[in-house]
């Protein structure tokens, strides 16, 4: 069944249950099912269809959803546009062949809406307002085509720039989230958990809308928090008796933190992704919330590839990041592209009916990275005899802010462009914040002192937050390893 069939078919079956909780508000199945049609009606009168791309920046809304939807149903391409990009990354996700930008009240910004049509959902100036459009009673017929493009999703690039994985119509179709008729009794077990799915962030992740699917498809609801100054977490558990989240490993720090002077007992599903979690973390998280927590591992390439139980962790299963999926297959191995043998460590390669088709417009890394079906992650691992993946480390420079890929390379590159700074070299180390956090070790140019502020600054401007160095520490020099790299363990443990 062709995506978005299987969630259409959802919402028909079940019009009376609620959908989505918002700003004091119930959304039904039936009326979702009917808002999708009505946006879906007015883009085609836009101009939208099989083949045209609307990129999408927007909050986290039912009328948002029912957007990315109603133009799947159109078969458009959607560009999800994360917030925060900095200029020139917006320039250019916006460069990558859109025909219209979406934005609603809260997300319309300069340079944002001189692409292509301008629409929105709400009153924007300069765009058409998709909600005040006068419905045309039409049907909603699904233009969906299988090899089209239905969605690029961005991870950060090694260049600095997000890259577009492009994701098929027929890849969706076939993905495991999307589709209830091929969900394995874990899969299940995991959706009946999501009965009331706190959803947050962006629509624009890949995360995000992977996970809501189990919740609509599963007949749940999705609650969208408002803010009161509290954290998230634990606090909006309580106060909307959520059942299931996914949460990055700084936020379960934080919920284990204040899970005391909060009521969390109505958990039952919590999915840790995003970055590594110690086996000691995630056995307290367990005895602290109970046979309520999953770990994931994926990649926006590939969706989510594999997943911990909560029946593997109260086994002992600590190490791992879980079982992959079914028809998920892994292989591991070495510099030659030679398969190893279970529990040998090598490069991680995926092969599945939902991998990206490539990146857009990249070709060489598109060739890169997906060979003859297989992709590689560039994370290090060994399958065990028990069928388990196990991570090892990462084969690029790669460090995990906020659940967000940063890459050092860029961060070395735009260091390095400053007349003071003569060489910069940047890892990554654990913090209990952000998961990890970005150091930067500068040697001066002779006769300067940089300004470790305005290099601060310099990043922020050029590639975004998540990129700044939580610390910028000047050395005379950088110490060389035994294989004559540069020694960045060596700088860590300076500051470590």
């Amino acid at each position: 069944m062709l995506f978005p069939h299987p969630l259409l078919h959802a919402l028909r079956a079940a019009p009376a249950t609620p959908a989505f909780e918002h700003a004091g508000r119930t959304v039904t199945r039936a009326e979702l099912l009917d808002l999708i049609r009505r946006l879906a009606g007015a883009m085609r009168a836009a101009g939208l269809g099989p083949g045209r791309a609307v990129a999408v920046r927007t909050a986290v809304t039912p009328e948002a959803f029912a957007a990315h939807m109603a133009a799947h149903a159109l078969g458009c391409r959607v560009v999800g546009i994360r917030p925060g990009y900095p200029p020139g990354q917006l320039a250019h996700v916006l460069a990558m062949d859109v025909d219209a930008v979406l934005v609603d009240p809260g997300t319309a910004a300069p340079g944002l809406m001189s692409t292509g049509t301008a629409l929105s959902l709400g009153p924007v100036a300069g765009a058409a307002d998709l909600l005040a459009r006068p419905d045309d009673g039409g049907p909603l017929e699904v233009g969906a085509r299988p090899d089209d493009v239905a969605a690029l999703t961005f991870t950060s690039g090694s260049t600095g720039r997000p890259k577009g994985c492009a994701i098929t119509y027929r890849a969706l179709s076939e993905h495991w989230a999307w589709q209830p008729r091929v969900w394995s009794p874990v899969a299940r077990a995991f959706a009946a958990g999501f009965e009331r799915y706190l959803l947050f962030g962006t629509l624009a992740s890949m995360v995000v809308m992977e996970f809501l699917a189990p919740c609509l498809l599963g007949g749940g609801t999705a609650v969208i928090p408002e803010e009161d100054g509290r954290p998230m977490f634990p606090y909006a558990i309580e106060r909307h008796r959520i059942t299931g989240s996914i949460i990055t490993v700084p936020r379960l720090f934080q919920l284990l933190d204040l899970a005391d002077d909060a009521d969390v007992s109505s958990l039952r599903a919590l999915m840790v992704s995003g970055s590594p979690i110690g086996p000691k973390r995630l056995a307290a998280a367990a005895r602290r919330l109970g046979p309520v927590v999953y770990q994931g591992y994926g990649q926006t390439e590939a969706g989510n590839v594999a997943m911990l139980t909560p029946e593997h962790i109260a086994a002992g299963v600590l190490d791992p990041v879980g079982r992959p999926h079914p028809g998920v297959e892994l292989s591991v191995r070495d510099d030659d592209d030679a398969e190893l043998p279970a529990g040998a460590t090598g490069e991680i390669h995926v092969r599945s009916p939902y991998l990206m088709a490539g990146y857009w417009g990249d070709e060489a890394e598109t060739r890169d990275t997906l060979r003859d079906g297989w992709l590689r992650t560039r994370d290090l691992g060994h399958v065990d005899a028990d069928g388990f993946l196990h991570l090892a480390g990462r084969t690029r420079d790669v460090i995990m802010v906020n659940a967000m890929v940063v890459y050092a390379g860029p961060i070395e590159r735009v260091l390095t462009g400053h007349p003071d700074v003569d060489e910069a070299y940047v890892a990554g180390a654990p913090d209990e914040g952000t998961g990890e956090a970005v150091h930067a070790f500068v040697v001066p140019a002779p006769g300067r002192v940089p300004d470790r502020a305005g290099l601060a600054e310099l990043v922020r401007g050029e590639l975004g937050g998540d990129s700044v160095p939580q610390t910028i520490t000047l050395v005379p020099g950088v110490p060389v390893a035994t294989s004559g790299k540069p020694d960045k363990r060596a700088l860590l443990n300076r500051i470590l």
